[in-house]
């Protein structure tokens, strides 16, 4: 089993997204990598704290790896969109791969590189950073499985 930290905008559709993927054992909606030990939404909403929205997967790696796992990631945002996806704009909804192991890093700075030279992102940057996972914590429980809960 590996945990690994991915952002890309609001966590809800993040989250219905991964936990999908087969191989995803569970997901979480948290903040990550911000300078609040517990953060809140408002706090998180306010701008003040840098965490991004994220989403905690834990994986089974013989069944997914990390780079298969990245690659549905890249898939399902836009990774050249700074500090937004779509219509949610600030840094909490940045695209971000927050790692927990050295195979992680060095799995998405190559995919990154790989993907880069995509006619997909010709004239394109892609914007993802990928960090050690540190202060992050679990979002309220309302915002715990948004999506399957409203039965989208």
């Amino acid at each position: 089993m590996k945990t690994i930290i991915l952002a890309a905008g609001c966590f809800w559709s993040v989250q219905y997204k991964l936990s999908n993927v087969e191989g995803v054992l569970s997901t979480k909606a948290v903040y990550a990598n911000g300078i609040v030990a517990e953060a809140t939404y408002q706090q998180v909403c306010s701008g003040t704290t840098g965490h991004a929205e994220g989403v905690l997967v834990t994986y089974n790696d013989s069944i997914l790896t990390t780079e298969v796992l990245l690659r549905f990631f890249f898939l399902t945002h836009d990774a050249t969109q700074l500090n937004r996806q779509g219509p949610d704009i600030g840094e909490q909804y940045r695209s971000g791969i927050f790692y927990f192991d050295e195979e992680q890093r060095e799995t998405a700075l190559k995919l990154i590189e790989e993907l880069q030279q995509l006619p997909k992102y010709a004239g394109k940057k892609i914007t993802t950073i990928v960090e050690p996972a540190s202060l992050y914590n679990a979002a309220e429980e309302y915002h715990q499985e948004y999506y399957r809960k409203k039965g989208f």
